[in-house]
């Protein structure tokens, strides 16, 4: 299996120090969407696909006001998943399963660029993305404009097999899987994948800073604030952030785990040979 290591959007918000823990109080900061695309003996598979096409041309359909105003995403249409998968030589019908940590609109966003794609994701967060009446924070986190198209939805209910102490896993594909981390959505997991004797797990928002899963964890204030913010399920949460940094501590040298917007993180495994 041969993974790239993708930012499918960027974002520049005000803040730098309180964000980043970098630069001056009112300088920009950098978060980004990582996501990852595995190449497989039987197609492209995405983990997470980041902000689409048509979230890029028409920001105002699906990219709530308040998000736009608070991110600033800087709205590249090169930087879209369909449009690396391009350039990497591959065409959208080669993309057959995308792997979703939750459906966040910057998780989500690139649904609509490949519709022949399954989708995979836990059964509570689909519900709780797709079901009416949505209020409060679920308005704007989850536009059902991303998934008009209808995917090939693929749930998956929360039992399973153990991973490294987490239950409930369940494998998707080979080498693949989704590993239970809910507290920021009701359905959020992290996903596995298997590279050769070694693993990376991607996150998704279990946490936002990399300094949270350092011994002595630290995370500059506005990411604090904006967790809390987003959290569905507080304690779960806070519960899963305990659980990684044990993951980390115990079983780093066999485990790589990741968020999806630190940008450090990104760079960190665009440095390393896919």
């Amino acid at each position: 299996m041969k993974v790239h290591h993708l930012n499918c959007g960027t974002m520049r918000p005000v803040g730098g120090k309180l964000v980043t823990g970098k630069g001056s109080y009112f300088s920009t900061a950098e978060l980004v969407c990582h996501v990852l695309l595995l190449e497989t003996d039987d197609g492209l598979t995405l983990v997470d696909t980041g902000m689409g096409v048509d979230d890029v041309r028409r920001p105002a359909e699906t990219l709530a006001f308040a998000w736009r105003l608070m991110s600033r995403p800087a709205l590249d249409e090169a930087e879209t998943a369909l449009r690396q998968v391009e350039a990497l030589g591959f065409a959208a019908s080669d993309v057959r399963d995308v792997v979703l940590t939750h459906l966040d609109l910057d998780h989500g966003g690139g649904l609509r660029d490949f519709p022949r794609a399954r989708v995979h994701v836990s059964a509570e967060e689909l519900a709780s993305a797709t079901r009416p009446g949505k209020s409060g924070n679920d308005r704007f986190r989850y536009p059902d404009k991303q998934w008009q198209h209808g995917p090939r939805w693929v749930p998956y209910e929360t039992t399973g097999e153990t991973w490294f102490g987490f239950d409930g896993v369940r494998e998707v594909r080979p080498d693949v899987l989704l590993v239970p981390l809910f507290g920021h959505t009701h359905g959020h997991t992290g996903v596995a994948v298997r590279v050769g004797d070694r693993w990376l797990l991607h996150a998704g928002d279990s946490y936002f800073f990399h300094g949270e899963l350092e011994a002595e964890r630290h995370c500059p204030p506005l990411l604090t604030y904006m967790q809390k913010r987003m959290q569905v399920l507080p304690e779960l949460r806070v519960a899963n952030q305990e659980r990684l940094r044990e993951l980390v501590r115990d079983h780093g040298g066999a485990v790589d785990v990741f968020s999806a917007h630190d940008a450090t993180e990104l760079r960190r495994h665009q440095q390393v040979p896919a």
